[in-house]
């Protein structure tokens, strides 16, 4: 049972006995006492003032002597207003410090045959182009919400649905047909969707010179040249072929895609993200029509008089919403719809989280809705995680003009980064070369992961990789240092023959104290991150955590340290601050190193 735990039961026993009330220790939940007021835990009392008809003084006194008299974890207390400030029985720490030392998942939830299963939607690229800087966020993001469901006990399945049709995929495909002159990935000596990407811009910087040529030609604007564009009407009828299933088209589809994903699968591998399952547009707009379709017939969708199909949402202050346009091709609304009813299939779902960017706000709002008058059980409880852009210093990126920041060219230059600061730090001296790369690309993805993460999700962000490789601050290579730190110092102590002792009777000083209670706090930070949906929860406890150690560790002795017991406490207390470290950092995706 955590001190937490602890309290809250003792102060649920107190306010019966003293008052008749009874209270649930569940909804009491000590906090932190503030560093100006002497106290490890502060609890709130107002809730039973009017039951006791006394003072919010009063009450905290008469609370905080009955856990006094009754309760052996709690030394003395004092009271400001409303608040109980109680000062744990020092040694009584050293128990909690064990505790934490013997857990084998400190920190996290197993999943029962009972447990929810949510199913957290990530990355969605489109196979006309490799991915970016935002997809880099949102597969982060996604990833790492997932781990930390996972942590909080929930059944957790992670997803994908892959955008692979559409007149963006044709535009690639197109362009490949009319100059590619055969090329492949191996003849081109490129990754796949990097080949594709290519053909996507070569695409566009073909279609603004025929906009231009026209325009000037007939003395129109470019908008309305490009209802003449040859290039465009040739890329919307092989939309139309492939819908058709038109055999060469598809065919040229599917090696094309094929391309694309071996691409994707050797990024999502460097980058330390998987899933379940993964599911593609194409397997499920037919499903989508096919639901809609069932909508119209019941009466929840009209059709208007070009034949198209629409949702009334006013009732719900939003407005109508087309699913199917007047020649029968569906729109992105109704492949979610059909994403969702392949899903409902797959899986017992309780919980749906769509990891997607906040321009989609409104998107998820009327899917929510769609989805819950189908008859979907999860679809009005839906969760969007509406998550912030990224951008660079230089600003915007264009998937069109190819100026997006490549996912694999940000990790190598993150990687390269780290590897040369590290070198200047003299970090890597005295490693083989292979320990080098190892730990170049542990700290350069680290530091790209946690920059990402440490931000409230909910916000608009600037990244700058040069900040983020830095061994100072609020980083990853901050944190994974410091990692490496303490696991130096815990093998010096197994060369050393250091024999652990016990140090139940030792009374730990005011830091080692604030380090423990700071360790104590992370299983309730873990179901914090999973109720906020915010992996910058974790990032921030874990670098706060190091900070506090980093001091402890500045002021006392460790190795050197000549009290058995005191060693010993020191000792166990490097090994749970790396435990958590390396928990927290997992839960972000972010591994640590050993040695640096």
């Amino acid at each position: 049972m955590s001190i937490d735990q602890i309290v809250a039961q003792g102060v649920a026993k107190a306010v019966k006995e003293l008052y008749g009330v009874e209270a649930d220790a569940k909804d009491i939940v000590p906090q932190t006492t503030k560093k100006e007021f002497e106290g490890n835990l502060t609890v709130v009392v107002f809730p039973w003032v009017k039951a006791a008809r006394k003072s919010p003084e009063a009450v905290g006194q008469e609370i905080g002597q009955w856990l006094v008299d009754n309760e052996p974890a709690v030394d003395r207390f004092n009271v400001i207003k409303g608040f109980l400030n109680l000062v744990i029985e020092p040694t009584f720490w050293n128990s909690v410090l064990k505790h934490i030392e013997a857990a084998a998942d400190y920190g996290l939830k197993n999943a029962s045959d009972s447990s929810p299963l949510v199913m957290v939607e990530y990355s969605s690229p489109n196979t006309n182009k490799p991915l970016h800087l935002g997809h880099v966020r949102n597969n982060l993001l996604g990833y790492s919400l997932a781990e930390i469901l996972k942590a909080c006990g929930n059944k957790v399945v992670k997803t994908n649905i892959v955008n692979d049709r559409g007149i963006h995929i044709c535009k690639s495909m197109l362009a490949w047909q009319k100059w590619g002159d055969g090329i492949t990935p191996e003849k081109a000596g490129k990754k796949g969707d990097h080949l594709i990407g290519d053909f996507y811009v070569l695409f566009d910087k073909h279609y603004k010179a025929e906009l231009k040529e026209i325009a000037a030609r007939d003395g129109i604007s470019e908008e309305e040249a490009a209802k003449l564009s040859p290039l465009m009407a040739e890329a919307r009828e092989m939309l139309r072929r492939w819908e058709q299933k038109d055999p060469e088209v598809r065919r040229l589809w599917a090696m094309m895609n094929e391309w694309v994903y071996a691409g994707f699968n050797d990024t999502y591998k460097r980058m330390g993200v998987d899933f379940d399952k993964i599911y593609y547009e194409s397997d499920t707009y037919l499903e989508g029509k096919e639901k809609v379709l069932e909508g119209l017939e019941k009466g929840i969708m009209f059709r208007k008089d070009d034949g198209s199909v629409w949702a009334d949402l006013s009732d719900a202050g939003l407005d109508q919403k087309l699913l199917l346009r007047s020649d029968g091709t569906s729109v992105y609304m109704t492949q979610d719809i059909g994403t969702a009813k392949l899903r409902f299939q797959d899986y017992p779902i309780d919980k749906m989280v769509y990891v997607v960017g906040n321009e989609q706000n409104y998107h998820f709002q009327v899917l929510s809705l769609l989805l819950d008058r189908l008859g979907f059980k999860w679809g009005k409880d839906l969760v969007h995680f509406s998550y912030g852009m990224v951008e660079l210093p230089e600003g915007k990126m264009k998937s069109r003009e190819g100026t997006v920041v490549d996912a694999d060219d940000l990790m190598e230059e993150m990687v390269g980064g780290a590897r040369e600061v590290s070198r200047e730090l003299g970090k890597l001296d005295g490693l083989s070369e292979a320990e080098i790369e190892d730990i170049s690309e542990i700290v350069g993805l680290g530091a790209l992961k946690y920059f990402l993460l440490k931000v409230d999700p909910r916000k608009n962000m600037l990244f700058n990789p040069k900040e983020s490789i830095d061994f100072n601050g609020n980083t990853g290579p901050f944190i994974q240092y410091t990692y490496a730190r303490i696991r130096s110092v815990l093998r010096k102590a197994s060369a050393e023959g250091i024999e652990p002792v016990d140090y139940s009777a030792v009374v730990p000083n005011e830091k080692e104290i604030a380090l423990i209670q700071m360790l104590a706090d992370f299983p309730a930070t873990v179901e914090e991150a999973g109720r906020s949906y915010s992996p910058a929860v974790i990032a921030n406890y874990v670098y706060e955590l190091v900070k506090q150690y980093n001091q402890f560790y500045h002021d006392y002795s460790i190795l050197k340290e000549e009290d058995k017991a005191v060693k010993s406490l020191r000792l166990a207390l490097c090994d749970a601050t790396a435990k958590v470290v390396s928990t927290g950092m997992g839960l972000l995706g972010i591994r640590v190193p050993e040695r640096m």
